[in-house]
């Protein structure tokens, strides 16, 4: 994903992931209570070891290889060659792991990237972004909060009304077409679009 001019970092208080099976923290500056919980972490017991070896398991049973490595490895996939880029149809976008909803539809636009992008996400509450120095770059990196899923990168220059792109990889994702939000558990999130097409009806009779 490209490089950008150095985004302004959102302060974080620690939040705790559950990234690909490891407990993280996720934190902007280290404190003495979170220097406390990595050393509690490193000295765990061999069974909850074992224990989290055995859900990283899991996961790549789950998921495909580039999805794992996505997903759990912060790798980025092929621009223009993944499954949503170019994906123009109404719906819900949810993480791969645990189908947590992140982002809409409403909310996609053609970034002229070759990934998924988007102005903002469903929830706020649903992302985690922390400062990725990696690859010689200084970043925003976006994260699921419950999953602690690699989903992409964020850069300030998106469109309005946020004035942010979400860059985020399809391999962290799973579409559910509106159709069928109902059958999937997520009915709730319905008049989200309804709103969205409310709002489209209203600007197309003005012109």
């Amino acid at each position: 994903m490209r490089l950008s001019k150095r985004p302004s970092l959102i302060n974080l208080a620690a939040v705790p992931l559950v990234f690909c099976g490891l407990t993280v923290l996720a934190v902007d500056k280290p404190s003495p209570a979170a220097d406390k919980q990595t050393s509690v972490s490193q000295n765990a017991p061999v069974a909850a070891k074992k224990e989290n070896a055995m859900n990283k398991d899991e996961l790549r049973s789950k998921l495909s290889p580039l999805q794992y490595d996505v997903t759990c490895n912060a790798a980025t996939e092929p621009a223009f060659r993944n499954a949503y880029w170019d994906n123009h149809a109404q719906g819900l976008y949810v993480d791969i792991i645990d189908g947590e909803p992140l982002f809409a539809s409403n909310h996609k636009f053609d970034s002229g990237t070759g990934w998924p992008s988007f102005f903002q996400p469903v929830n706020k509450g649903s992302i985690v972004e922390k400062e990725d120095r990696t690859h010689g770059m200084i970043r925003v990196e976006v994260i699921s909060a419950k999953s602690g899923a690699h989903l992409g990168h964020l850069f300030p220059d998106g469109p309005r009304p946020t004035g942010m792109r979400y860059c985020i990889n399809s391999a962290s994702l799973r579409f559910i077409p509106v159709a069928d939000l109902e059958k999937a558990g997520y009915g709730k999130l319905q008049p989200l679009f309804q709103e969205a097409a409310t709002s489209k009806e209203g600007a197309a009779a003005k012109k």
